[in-house]
Order: structure tokens, then sequence, then C-alpha cells
């Protein structure tokens, strides 16, 4: 078996609203929109998909809860992505912090409250 990409979908009550989230206020792009209720979005050279569903995320308390991450984004410069992020009022639930499996992680949420960390190996 070859793999050549995992993409993770995330479930979202209200697409436009995520959708402007992510392209927005993180600086993402569309890859594709599918009729009102899919899209992909490219972080880098990575995607990941949101699909519009009628109810929350059940999965978002327990992440919250459990201090576990919907999406883990990695990036070269952490402090660059989280000045940028303050710049635009967007709120941390953790700062910049190193951790001991050696990376500098921060911690946000997107618009529906899934959990994203922001890391940078040391």
């Amino acid at each position: 078996m070859s793999i050549t990409g995992v993409i993770p979908q995330l479930r979202t009550t209200d697409l436009h609203a995520s959708l402007r989230f992510y392209v927005d206020t993180l600086g993402f792009r569309i890859e594709f929109n599918y009729e009102d209720f899919y899209a992909g979005v490219r972080a880098g050279t990575q995607t990941f998909h949101l699909k519009q569903v009628d109810d929350p995320d059940p999965s978002i308390a327990w992440v919250e809860e459990g201090g576990h991450f919907h999406l883990y984004l990695q990036t070269e410069d952490l402090a660059a992505v989280v000045a940028g992020l303050k710049a635009r009022g967007v709120p941390l639930v953790k700062d910049i912090h190193e951790t001991p499996w050696n990376t500098r992680e921060a911690v946000l949420r997107d618009d529906q409250g899934h959990t994203l960390y922001l890391g940078q190996p040391l």
C-alpha cells in the first residue's frame, strides 16, 4: 500500500463562516467548493476538508476536555504566525510554550470550537 497523503475532515454547522475563518483569519485558501455543503481548504502544501452538518461536532467538547486537538498545523516560524494572529485579534487558548517533546506550540479554536495546535520543532 502506498499512501500519498492524509486528509482530515472537520464538521461545521456554517460552512461559509468556517471558510471565512480559515481563509480570511488564518490566510489559507479554498481548494474547492462542492455545492453548499463541502469544501477543501489548502494550508501550505496540506489540505483538509470542511463538511456542512446539521448538529455541532460532538468531538469538540471531548477534545477540549482531554487536551487533544482536531488539527496540528506545523510551521517554520511559530512566533511570526502567532504575532500575525494576535495582530488580527485572534484569541489564543494558550500562547507560545515549549513542550517536553521538543516543540514550541500555541493553541487556538476555530469558529466552530475545533481545537487547532500550531507547532514548530525545536
